[in-house]
């Protein structure tokens, strides 16, 4: 009646008269009570007058018995938030409260109503609440002092930071104010299992760190509590105490930290040097960085002491003399601690690095073991880094640039060492030099492209040689021109290189030159210049008859899509990689795939398979990159060239008969292998670029995909049309083209020779719909379903749900702009996995396992908090799937119950038995991946609740006794870390 503007609140206030004015408190309480509900839905409604009498009302009820308040407080929450409230009530209504009101000894629902009430007006009215003075924040003193609910402590603590952000006045209830909320910390708090309010013990720590890092007033009580806590024993609380003190340093100053800092660094330096947690240390550096920048920050005035420079000289006096050890026990501590305060600010970095960096380099020199001054030299390298971060080296004030020839001198020695790993350090720090612009002079430049040539070329380690490459290809955008001049040159002598050596080593120095020239191409002037020696070389390769002529292709290939992948983000770069190297690709298979070159040795390799394989991710990466008017442009010759063999647009193109890979003929086999560079290309096409003559390309694909002889060939045309498919608009052109492919597939998978080809087209094609949430795919899906119970093609398509699932590496994925829907996997689980049960329970027992392993592929590639929801259907199906003699079940199975087992315990502990049985006897599998994934298992196991395995522990102990003498290492690996874990079931501790 209320809400309808039938009744006044005033008139329910007079029915209700004989309930308030009853002489039961109970009776005084209900009728409160349900004023209260309707104020709680209607004090929006109310009028200015009524609030008041409202609020006069209930203020003097707040002097009632004990079981009417929690009603009154409820009708005052819904009358703190009327918009109408008078000035002056929102006070009246706090003192009363504050007055009347023993808060702690209310139940939690009725503490957070007054928390509620509080926060309200102090949202409303601010101004007023601010007139109290220090009065209001007493009040809330006493309100919160003694809360223990967390639900209710997040409020509180929320109020206490406002109070400080929004400049209430504390007076002298700084102190007071600083206990009540301190008195909390270091938080310890559990959550209750299956709690329904969610509050986790970091939300706690956070909220009352806000607090606590709100003010500078708290700063004399806090900091000698956290050092306090700092030297205690435990591992939370000295944590707690890190960040609180880090969080602390972004408002305090010098007036604040001055008194304490011998002791917080005392602290500090401890525990960098004794513990053992990582954690702890991590927190410490970050403490110590913090508190260097909040002394940095600090404005002097002329009579003041400068407290930075006498607290990073106790840094040095304590630190520096530790890296001069010959033991070097504290060398790493000490250097840490100089580099956290180094890294706080530029002149923290000058102070320390003044001091350290020439004592480093006389180390250097001092130690001659490799390992010893690789320890320096990384040292040498985090000062460089922090260098690095404070941008140019400035002439005036850089300690790096008055001791430039010493660095360049211990990092080239350091290049020139045996030692690997020194050379490693070295190559790292060549890279830091080179970033910092002005540090190198033209002669040192040069002598650092020699090295990187030297080691990329040269070194017999592989690790050096990669890192040489790829600090190559770091420092190359920087120097183009010295790269450019210097290092391009060399490596193309060296590529054609005839020089008298074993074939073996000629071949192997040609692998590094490739390498080393894509690593390089990471700026566009030098990519001009790297591209065409790689297609030379290509085409040189292509034409010789050694028998590595195939390996020596694919690694001109993968070269070429190293470069392809550095240069996309790059329009320019990427528009003449495209133009440049995809034609060029092209026109070289066209060529090989000419009858006559087809019969001879020359121009063969290119196609092969694993070669074909190599050019499809160069011509993917060059194409998915390209804007919409650069691949139409580019579409508009390549799409041609297989349809109506216009090979205008290829260099060399005089080719001495035509292209024409659709046409049949057992002479034409070459050609058609090519459909492959086809795929590469209009797969990898934005998705906005139409594509010339697509409905005659598609019909072409699927007749290729039906009919050819070749596996490789259907297959690639297979995808090539999925391709197309996913990316097709939807409406009528392409309903037509699908019924087209069902209606081909249909009867070649009832009988015949071609059976396996139209299995994988129709796999192909129910991926490209299944990931764009095309209706026929759930029709596609159930043929599927259907020839799993097909004795010969059964065993494939359980393999094709593999495919499905996958991520594919060269279509139908989303870097080539596919139509891939957000959680398709899930929807094909929900969709076709109670199928696959009920096709399991009705199959024969010939099929049976086929249903399994299509079961296992779907679950192996479901995200996994999805599949633990589901476990508890399907746990008995997964049991009965590690039965199966199928390996590749048995290896699908047991990589998805691992997962399981760590992260849904509760549920497979139900299993134990069948679990630990199951997994043992897999341990002696003939297949060494079974029994690694079944040793893995087992030791998973050891995360379910201990007094469940207990039972098991003797049995499993000795079964695992067996795989420890396995023959092959990874298996005996995995079976000493699962026996060991089982041998610590139980003990104290764990």
């Amino acid at each position: 009646g209320v809400k309808d503007g039938r009744w006044t609140v005033l008139q329910l206030v007079e029915a209700l008269g004989f309930c308030l004015e009853n002489t039961d408190p109970r009776t005084r309480g209900r009728g409160i009570q349900l004023l209260s509900q309707v104020l709680l839905q209607c004090y929006s409604l109310l009028q200015e007058k009524e609030v008041l009498h409202l609020v006069l009302f209930y203020e003097s009820r707040l002097q009632d018995n004990h079981l009417v308040i929690p009603s009154v407080l409820q009708g005052l929450r819904a009358l703190s938030m009327c918009e109408v409230l008078s000035p002056g009530l929102a006070v009246s209504v706090l003192k009363a409260i504050f007055q009347e009101v023993h808060v702690q000894s209310l139940l939690q629902l009725d503490r957070h109503t007054v928390y509620s009430i509080i926060t309200n007006f102090m949202s409303t009215r601010e101004e007023e609440l601010k007139g109290l003075g220090a009065n209001f924040t007493f009040g809330f003193i006493q309100v919160m002092d003694g809360e223990k609910d967390p639900r209710n402590l997040l409020v509180a603590f929320q109020i206490v930071h406002d109070l400080i952000a929004k400049d209430y006045a504390l007076g002298p209830f700084v102190e007071e104010l600083f206990e009540v909320t301190s008195c909390y910390f270091p938080v310890d708090f559990t959550p209750p299992p299956n709690d329904p309010h969610g509050i986790q013990r970091e939300d706690l720590i956070l909220s009352l760190r806000a607090v606590l890092a709100s003010t500078t007033q708290f700063a004399e009580f806090l900091l000698p509590l956290l050092i306090e806590k700092l030297d205690s024993e435990l591992q939370s609380a000295k944590l707690d105490s890190l960040q609180t003190l880090t969080a602390c340093c972004a408002i305090y100053g010098q007036k604040e930290l001055q008194e304490f800092l011998p002791s917080l660094w005392s602290s500090l330096r401890r525990e960098v040097f004794q513990t053992a947690s990582e954690k702890i240390e991590t927190e410490c550096l970050a403490a110590l960085r913090a508190l260097s920048a909040c002394l940095s920050r600090s404005v002097l005035s002329s009579d003041s002491e400068d407290l930075l420079d006498s607290f990073l000289s106790s840094i040095l006096q304590d630190c520096r003399h530790h890296l001069c050890e010959p033991d070097m026990k504290l060398v790493w501590p000490s250097a840490k601690l100089l580099q956290a305060a180094a890294g706080a600010s530029l002149r923290t970095y000058h102070r320390i690095s003044h001091s350290v960096l020439p004592l480093l380099l006389e180390q250097y020199t001092k130690h001659t073991q490799s390992s010893q001054r690789r320890t320096i030299l990384e040292m040498l390298l985090g000062f460089l880094e922090l260098q690095q971060k404070w941008g140019h080296v400035e002439e005036d004030e850089s300690p790096l640039l008055l001791h430039q020839a010493p660095v360049c001198s211990v990092v080239f020695s350091a290049l020139l060492d045996p030692s690997v790993q020194l050379q490693l350090v070295g190559i790292k720090a060549l890279t830091v030099l080179g970033s910092l612009q002005g540090f190198l002079s033209s002669s040192n430049l040069e002598l650092v492209v020699d090295h990187l040539i030297r080691l990329a070329l040269h070194e017999e380690d592989p690790q050096s040689s990669e890192a040489a490459m790829e600090a190559a290809g770091s420092l190359a955008p920087t120097y183009p021109k010295v790269f450019s001049g210097r290092m391009v040159p060399r490596l193309e002598e060296e590529l054609q290189s005839e020089r008298e050596e074993s074939c073996h080593k000629r071949h192997s120095l040609q692998q590094r030159c490739l390498q080393a020239l894509a690593a390089v191409s990471t700026h566009t002037s030098i990519m001009k210049e790297t591209v065409p020696i790689l297609l030379q070389h290509l085409q040189k390769v292509q034409k010789g008859t050694e028998a590595k002529n195939t390996q020596n292709v694919i690694s001109v290939c993968q070269s070429l899509h190293r470069v392809a992948l550095q240069c996309q983000q790059d329009a320019e770069g990427g528009w003449y990689f495209h133009q440049t190297v995809v034609p060029c690709l092209l026109a070289m298979a066209v060529q090989a795939a000419m009858p006559e070159s087809t019969h001879t040795l020359p121009g063969k390799a290119l196609l092969e398979e694993e070669v074909l394989a190599a050019m499809i991710p160069v011509i993917s990466a060059a194409t998915t990159h390209l804007s919409p008017e650069l691949a139409a442009q580019s579409v508009s010759h390549v799409v041609p060239l297989f349809l109506d063999g216009d090979v205008s647009f290829l260099p060399q193109n005089s080719f001495p008969c035509s292209f024409q890979p659709f046409r049949d003929g057992e002479h034409l086999e070459a050609q058609r292998r090519l459909v492959a560079l086809l795929m590469a290309f209009v797969c990898s096409l934005p998705r906005d670029v139409a594509i010339p003559q697509q409905e005659w390309l598609l019909r072409e694909l699927l007749a290729l995909s039906c009919s050819c002889n070749c596996p490789f060939t259907a297959t690639t045309a297979a995808k090539c049309f999925a391709g197309l498919v996913n990316k097709h608009p939807a409406g009528q052109q392409l309903d037509e083209i699908l019924q087209l492919a069902v209606n081909r597939m249909e009867p070649s998978l009832a009988e015949g020779p071609r059976r396996m080809q139209a299995l994988t087209l129709l796999l192909w094609v129910t991926k490209a719909l299944v990931l764009r949430y095309h209706p026929l795919s759930s029709c596609l899906t159930d043929k599927l379903l259907g020839l799993l119970g097909d004795t010969e093609l059964g065993p494939a398509t359980a393999d094709g749900f593999s495919l499905l699932m996958a991520e594919s590496p060269d279509v139908l994925h989303k870097g080539c702009h596919a139509d891939v829907r957000i959680m398709f996997r899930q929807r094909f689980f929900t969709d076709n996995v109670p199928k696959l049960v009920r096709g399991f329970h009705g199959a024969g027992p010939d099929v049976k396992a086929n249903y399994l392993k299509g079961l296992s592929h779907v679950l192996n590639y479901l995200p996994k908090p999805v599949l633990v929801t589901e476990l508890p259907t399907l746990l008995s199906l997964l049991l009965e799937a590690l039965s199966c003699s199928d390996r590749v079940v048995q290896l699908s199975t047991l990589s998805c119950l691992h997962p399981l087992l760590l992260e849904a315990p509760q549920i497979m502990s139900l299993h134990v038995d069948t679990l630990v049985t199951k997994f043992l006897s897999l341990t002696s599998s003939p297949t060494m991946a079974v029994r690694i994934a079944a040793l893995r298992c087992a030791h998973a196991l050891t995360s379910l609740p201990t007094t469940v395995l207990l039972p098991y522990k003797g049995r499993v102990i000795r079964a695992l006794a067996k795989p420890l003498d396995d023959k092959k290492r990874l298996v005996r690996k995995e079976a000493v870390a699962a026996r060991g874990e089982w041998f610590l079931l139980g003990s104290p501790g764990r």
